[in-house]
């Protein structure tokens, strides 16, 4: 009787010790802290505060943005929630504020993101006369200078290497996206072709600060591929005198500039896979940005969206809803009548319908395991060749 409760006892500690620590809500790693870096993707509120000095002309302090979730607009780029804030729901964590405009704790999340942000420093444009993005305003906020706030904050949040290795070890890094707005600024003085060229750097970038995270500690990476270009209202705005052969037929999209992101994407997860070669233990997930947003063009009744799925939902006249004049949250512009049945908000950025899908999806493998794997070739796995799934705007 006695082996017996013993047995009992034991069995019951095994089992208790090989339940995961803490899990999510679909069954998934739970992650005790955000840190996000990128662009107005995954900007919560950096940007007015940045910019404050270009607040007159920064439509995100206006109606309608903020209006369908937050009832008011709250710095997002959208009319409610972004794709980071459904993720932070969904590991049960508060929405990540962001770093400049919150007096509180960053113990539960940090927000880096600014809208406008680079990959590369704001050097690189200087020296090929490319405006927009750092060389027009006051801050350089690149991946590299959002890095460097995190290392200065690093030491409030953690004081020894244990504590770190701890605390950062069950926190998940959002690092982008990034690139977007790399080549969209050089759009205004570069082709397609001549773009393309700065594509190995601004990959080499991301790939450097990955590893950069991971040297202080990150054990759970997050790193999304860029968009669509050619398929985003701004772009086609831009170039709408391109010839019809520069189109895709089926879905209106410039192929040219997609090919462009498909080939970013490309580089990102060869570089990824090197990078989880290297740094067996830690989880590197690619999060496929480009996919997501193909399928809600090419199907939007799918997704409760109307026909003209290139269409902004808030913006001036013009073909695609956009005028380089007339802004969403300008007096003269006009809004749709629910967001929900759009794809695109006010140009490049997504509505909050759109943002949830795409955050559907990334949660899907972010949820999946909890401890960092390898994968065959082509397999959904954090292995190196793992996929989630398949005028210029600031982004």
């Amino acid at each position: 009787m006695h082996k017996l409760v013993c047995a009992g006892w034991l069995l019951l500690l095994s089992l208790s010790w090989s339940k995961p620590v803490v899990s999510s809500r679909s069954g998934g790693p739970r992650y005790q802290t955000i840190f996000s870096f990128g662009d107005s993707f995954a900007d919560t509120g950096n940007n007015p505060v940045v910019f404050g000095w270009y607040s007159v002309f920064d439509p995100v302090t206006r109606p309608p943005y903020g209006t369908t979730f937050f009832g008011r607009h709250t710095g997002r780029n959208g009319d409610g929630r972004l794709i980071i804030d459904f993720i932070a729901e969904n590991l049960g964590l508060p929405y990540v504020p962001p770093t400049l405009a919150h007096n509180g704790s960053f113990r539960r999340g940090a927000n880096f993101a600014i809208g406008a942000a680079t990959t590369l420093d704001a050097g690189f444009f200087h020296e090929r006369d490319i405006p927009g993005g750092s060389s027009k305003f006051p801050l350089n906020t690149s991946l590299g200078v959002q890095l460097e706030w995190f290392e200065s904050m690093k030491p409030t949040l953690c004081r020894t290497a244990r504590e770190c290795k701890k605390f950062l070890g069950r926190s998940l890094f959002l690092v982008g996206e990034f690139g977007v707005n790399d080549y969209h600024f050089s759009f205004q003085r570069k082709t397609v072709q001549e773009v393309r060229s700065f594509v190995p750097d601004v990959v080499a970038n991301i790939s450097i600060a990955v590893e950069r995270l991971i040297k202080h500690g990150a054990r759970s990476l997050v790193v999304p591929g860029v968009i669509p270009s050619g398929c985003s209202p701004p772009i086609l705005t831009k170039f709408a005198n391109a010839p019809p052969a520069a189109y895709d037929s089926k879905t209106g999209c410039l192929t040219a500039h997609n090919e462009l992101g498909l080939y970013h994407n490309a580089l990102l997860q060869a570089a990824l896979g090197k990078l989880r070669a290297k740094h067996r233990n830690v989880k590197i997930i690619y999060a496929d940005f480009f996919g997501p947003i193909m399928e809600m063009v090419e199907s939007p009744h799918k997704f409760g969206f109307e026909e003209d799925v290139l269409m902004v939902c808030c913006g001036g006249p013009g073909r695609y809803g956009m005028n380089a004049t007339v802004l969403c949250g300008d007096a003269a512009a006009t809004t749709c009548r629910d967001p929900s049945a759009r794809l695109y908000w006010d140009g490049v950025h997504l509505t909050e319908a759109a943002n949830r899908h795409v955050a559907d999806v990334w949660l899907g493998e972010i949820n999946s395991s909890s401890q960092p794997q390898a994968g065959p070739k082509g397999a959904m796995s954090t292995g190196p060749s793992q996929n989630i799934g398949a005028g210029t705007v600031m982004n």
